[in-house]
């Protein structure tokens, strides 16, 4: 599958016999002002599953704004990997106008990459191996807490030890435990609040003293405080640890110079902040497939217990826990951490036959393509055999 950009100045007349690009179709079910946004809030798998019924692109209405849903799993292979879409849309513009403008997750092009190297020696491969006590003793005091026969929250509890990994094992210091709390209260209230504003999209809404947005803004404010003084303490202190934030203080841009402070602080936000929300997930959903299927608990009960004889599970362990990691797998397959990512063409382009104007926010569904009938046989079965 290709997908050629065009120069709508440039463009040549289509050669005779050709076919025309067609206009993607419309989805149904729109209403005024909000479009397919109601839609999308009020059940956005099942909105984003049912779009594939309608062809391999279809416009939607979110808002005021025409968005280009793509259904097809080859199309948006090719959409992920062609420099031509950019990381962009209202996805990455309510991460951008809210967690920074200057973390990788948002960046494009020369600029991603040099933030990737930048932040590559925390995520080395013979790095990986010292935060693994941290993730026992994180994982140990969860499950401590649980007693037999008492019901747990497990929204919440995947996500606070998810945050308090990232934040220990990515930015250590003398009071990172206190601040790991911190954080766990400030993020969960933050992506609530980001979720509302990606699907339905009226900036002045947001901007009114209601309740829920004063818990957001005051929720954000004491993230990014947090940030600063996580930053200030660590260059007070004169310490490097091998970690994500030493990383960050010893970069240099292109130029050869440090980067910047707003930079630093954008990307301890970034890393902080999607990536411990998309591990949360995939814990929450670990947790829920086990408890509906226990066979596949026990069966990684006693895989553990082969290989590790009793012992904490160690880093080298990993590789030979070949069931678990298919439990894994299938879990974010059904039941991925991110339900849905957007582009943004950079110029006119045909994608699938269709035109795609210049400018246009592109949306697809991991959920749904991972759940598409044409790829899977029981498509919606949990099966990590």
């Amino acid at each position: 599958m290709t997908v050629e950009s065009v120069n709508p100045e440039t463009r040549a007349p289509a050669a005779p016999g050709a076919p025309e690009l067609r206009e993607p179709p419309v989805a149904g079910g729109g209403v005024p002002l909000l479009g397919h946004g109601w839609r999308l809030a009020r059940d956005p798998l099942a909105f984003m599953s049912q779009l594939r019924d309608h062809g391999d692109i279809v416009r939607i209405k979110l808002g005021p704004k025409t968005v280009y849903a793509v259904t097809n799993p080859e199309l948006t292979g090719a959409l992920a990997l062609n420099p031509d879409y950019h990381i962009a849309g209202p996805l990455w513009e309510s991460l951008e106008g809210l967690l920074g403008k200057e973390g990788v997750a948002t960046a494009n092009g020369p600029l991603h990459r040099r933030q990737r190297r930048t932040i590559q020696p925390a995520f080395r491969l013979d790095a990986i191996p010292a935060y693994g006590p941290i993730m026992e003793e994180e994982a140990h005091a969860l499950t401590e807490r649980w007693q037999p026969g008492k019901t747990v929250d497990a929204t919440s509890e995947s996500f606070r030890v998810a945050v308090r990994v990232a934040a220990r094992c990515l930015l250590r210091g003398q009071y990172m435990d206190e601040r790991a709390e911190r954080l766990c209260v400030a993020l969960a209230t933050v992506f609530r609040g980001m979720y509302r504003r990606m699907v339905v999209p009226l900036g002045p809404l947001y901007r009114l003293p209601l309740p829920a947005n004063r818990r957001f803004n005051d929720a954000l404010a004491d993230l990014h405080l947090l940030v600063d003084e996580i930053i200030a303490e660590r260059r007070a202190s004169g310490q490097k640890p091998d970690d994500l934030l030493t990383a960050l203080l010893e970069a240099k841009d292109d130029n050869g110079d440090p980067i910047g402070e707003q930079e630093i602080h954008d990307q301890v936000v970034a890393i902080l902040t999607p990536g411990s929300e998309t591990i949360a997930s995939t814990i929450m959903w670990l947790l829920q497939a086990l408890a509906a299927h226990p066979e596949h608990a026990d069966r990684i009960r006693d895989e553990v217990e082969a290989v590790t004889g009793g012992r904490p599970v160690a880093f080298e362990d990993v590789r030979k826990l070949r069931h678990t990691g298919n439990v894994i797998v299938e879990a974010m397959r059904l039941r991925p951490a991110v339900w849905v990512l957007t582009r943004r063409a950079v110029a006119e382009s045909e994608l699938g036959g269709y035109r795609i104007p210049a400018g246009a926010d592109i949306i697809y569904s991991p959920y749904a393509i991972q759940r598409d009938p044409k790829s899977y046989d029981d498509n919606l079965e949990f099966d990590p055999d």
